[in-house]
Parts: C-alpha cells; structure tokens; sequence
C-alpha cells in the first residue's frame, strides 16, 4: 500500500467526524495536499486483490488449519448521497426493509482471537429494469450474491488460505454454494431455512420422498443424517431453540457436511460466525466507514478499501494491546481530548495574560 493510502487509512482510525481530504490535508498542516488525497481516492478502484496484498502477511502469521471464512454482507447507509451504481436501494433483513446505501460482502478469515477481511465485493446495481409489481424503474446487478460469495472462496483457496470451514446464514446456504465447498474439499455450517426440503434416510432420497423441515418433529439435542435437496452427500442436522432479543422463541435448523462434529461441535464452530458481526459495527463506527462525503462510484469503493485496511489495523493493535477495538478509539478520543484541553488552556494563557 502507498504511503498516502497508509497514512488516509491512519486517519480514518484517528477521526471522530467527517473525513475528508480537506480534512487530512489540514491536520498535516499543509504536508500533503488536499489534491494530492483526492488523487488517491480517485486513482484506479481497489479491488479484492488489492486488500489481499495488503492482508497476506498478516495472514500468514495467524491462519491455521482449523481457521475458517467468514461470509456475510451488510449495508453502509448513506441516505443522503446521490444514487449511481453502488449507492441504491438494498432490502436490509434486519431492518425488514429498503434502505439505501452501499451493500457489501465480505470474506472473513477467522482464527484464534483475530478476524481479518481476505476478500469484498460492492454489489453493483448497473442494470434496470420495470417492476412489473408497480411499474417503477428499478435497479438490479447482473452478478449474484452467491456468485460474488462462491469467487471470494474461490480466491481465498487460490491465495492458499488455510481453513476448515466456510460458515454462512440463512441467504447464502445455496446449494451451488455447498457444492462447490465439498469440490473443494472443505467443509460448511451453515443455517436452514424452514422451509427446505430434505430427506430423512437415504431411500426417501432415492424414492423422492422429500419434506419441509417445519413439518417434521425434529428434536432438539439430537443429531440427525439427512440428504438435502439438490444435494448428494449427506449432512449433520440439529435444531436449536433459543429465545431473541425481543423475547420471542425462535426456532434455528444447523446443517454441518462434516457428519463426524457432534452437537456442541457444530453449535461451537457455528458461534464463530458472530465475528462477522463485531466487523460489521467496528468497520462503520471505528474505521469511519460512514462518515465519507464521496459522491462517485471510484471515491466511494477506494474510501471501502482505505477503511478495510483501517480495521485490520485496529484488529492487529487489539492483539499487541489486549484492548478491543471501541477501547482503542476511546483511547484515541482521550488523547485527542487532552490534547484540545491543553491547547486552550495554553490559549487562555497567552490571550487573557496580555
């Protein structure tokens, strides 16, 4: 990475508000120039690999065999910028509706204490078309978002990326997803929809004898082997009951291609997809993701990618400093804090004694 992508990904972690090349340039007191960023941001768009060169090394140091990647997608809202193609209307699931912004995927490598991006793509709107619902214009991407997830796997494997498992929810457990995790030799865990089909021995598959998991009784604690539709090897099943957020009992359907992993075994190793969420949040909140007035397709993915590297950054200091990443940038706000004090308190020294 070059020196001004090091020190624009720096300031990201350093901001407390807007960033901005004005921004950088005036906190360097003129060092480097504001032109001098905006040439950065508007230089060639990085890509996945772009970030995997930045991220090999690190790699590297930390990956294992029983490592595993991490994908999932989230969406960086930015409601009050232009549309182009990048920036559009996204369903959010959590949200349970449109929202517009800027939806990406990524692929976490997760191992031990330390999760770092290893691929991302920014899901590009560039076709439209009539909704035949209520005749509006809308936008859609030519690609999937399970082709994008089965390239990122792709890549990682190419890039010699140790791991055993992919983990993925409800949105990406595809069959064509599955099937290219086993081609590869890898194993999945990943969450069922209630409403998949599936096979409770080896001749109801044979005789077509499939059903929707909501109308089976699954117990709970107990493993089963089932083939699932589209699917030719079997898989573990288990259903968990656990009560959300809002009080309400909720009702979860894990599969795992490796059948020798018990229950706590799959629950376990399914956990570690909860690290996707920890990025999510400190991508946004700690490395300044949001808080970019960039207008076009270009600026807008090179400020992803400055960011990306912002929490790597933040994910290698939270392991040399045992402080996670919301303490450091409280840290970092302190410093900044008693910093400012101190100046004014110079200020009024020099001002209200003359």
């Amino acid at each position: 990475m070059d020196e001004i992508a090091e020190i624009y990904s720096d300031y990201l972690i350093a901001s407390f508000g807007l960033t901005t090349a004005t921004g950088l340039s005036n906190l360097l007191d003129g060092e480097i120039s504001h032109d001098k960023i905006t040439r950065f941001l508007a230089s060639k768009i990085k890509t996945g690999k772009d970030l995997w060169q930045f991220v090999k090394p690190f790699i590297r140091e930390i990956e294992t065999d029983d490592g595993c990647l991490i994908l999932d997608d989230s969406i960086e809202e930015k409601p009050y910028t232009d549309e182009n193609d990048i920036v559009c209307w996204h369903y959010d699931h959590s949200k349970q509706m449109l929202v517009k912004g800027i939806n990406f995927l990524s692929c976490l490598y997760q191992t031990s204490d330390m999760a770092l991006p290893v691929g991302f793509d920014l899901i590009q709107k560039t076709e439209t078309y009539i909704d035949p619902k209520d005749g509006k214009e809308k936008r859609r991407s030519p690609v999937s978002k399970n082709e994008l997830a089965r390239s990122q796997i792709e890549s990682a494997i190419k890039n010699k990326v140790k791991f055993r498992f992919c983990l993925f929810d409800v949105w990406f457990a595809s069959v064509e997803n599955m099937k290219l995790i086993l081609q590869k030799q890898k194993h999945f865990i990943c969450p069922l929809k209630s409403n998949r089909k599936i096979a409770l021995s080896l001749d109801d598959k044979l005789q077509g004898r499939w059903h929707k998991l909501e109308t089976l009784e699954i117990k709970t604690n107990t493993v089963y082997l089932i083939y699932l539709e589209g699917l030719e090897v079997p898989v573990r099943l288990i259903k968990q009951i656990f009560t959300n957020e809002d009080g309400k009992t909720a009702v979860q359907y894990l599969i795992s291609s490796d059948t020798k992993l018990s229950t706590d075994d799959i629950i376990r190793n399914y956990q570690r997809r909860w690290r996707v969420e920890e990025y999510h949040k400190s991508l946004k909140q700690n490395a300044s993701l949001e808080r970019s007035p960039t207008q076009t397709v270009t600026t807008q993915t090179n400020h992803f990618f400055a960011a990306l590297c912002g929490y790597i950054k933040l994910e290698r200091l939270k392991i040399k400093t045992k402080k996670n990443h919301f303490a450091l940038k409280s840290k970092l706000y302190l410093k900044a804090l008693l910093s400012a004090f101190q100046t004014l308190k110079e200020l009024n020294q020099v001002y209200l004694s003359a």
